[in-house]
């Protein structure tokens, strides 16, 4: 019997050959909320539909928590995941994670993923909203949504004034859901 010598992946370089195959817009990693740890976009969420939102804990749009988390409950039994991702760019986040984080877990039961607040708009947008305002538009105030496909396409694009129960968002929830990896 001949024996051939296949190479193994490490971790970090299968993690990397699966980048190459992600999605721009799920490029990358952000902090996670709560914890020290990272969230990696493409192992994350690669070929699921999302919902990304640009949120601040001290907005009036903020009670959409509720219904947002109602949504991702509705449809994370068919694959939805769902990102909130806190800014301060409308100067409405607290700067301290710990406060962000009671207002989004203890204040609105979410239960979805969430990051550190970051930049979303601008020269500073971190390269998930760079991505997302290169296939749509950015967003102008906080609780903007995006629907991406399994794909990594925004099939979707909403308003602040957009609530989760709007029927033209749920209509793009469920194309993203339906959309074939």
């Amino acid at each position: 019997m001949r024996w051939i010598a296949i190479p193994l992946l490490t971790l970090s370089a299968f993690g990397s050959a699966l980048a190459g195959n992600c999605p721009a817009v799920l490029q990358g990693s952000l902090p996670e909320l709560r914890g020290k740890g990272q969230i990696d976009l493409c192992e994350r969420f690669a070929g699921q539909p999302l919902v990304v939102i640009n949120t601040a804990s001290y907005c009036g749009f903020a009670p959409q928590f509720q219904g947002l988390e109602a949504t991702y409950q509705q449809y994370h039994g068919q694959g939805l995941q769902m990102l909130g991702v806190p800014s301060n760019d409308f100067k409405q986040e607290d700067a301290d994670s710990s406060e962000t984080a009671k207002v989004c877990y203890a204040n609105y039961g979410v239960t979805f993923t969430m990051s550190k607040a970051q930049p979303v708009r601008g020269a500073d947008a971190i390269p998930l909203f760079a991505e997302l305002v290169r296939q749509s538009a950015a967003p102008k105030w906080n609780f903007y949504k995006y629907v991406i496909d399994r794909q990594g396409k925004v099939v979707g694009q909403f308003s602040s004034l957009t609530k989760p129960d709007d029927a033209k968002f749920r209509a793009a929830i469920e194309q993203a859901i339906a959309s074939k990896p």
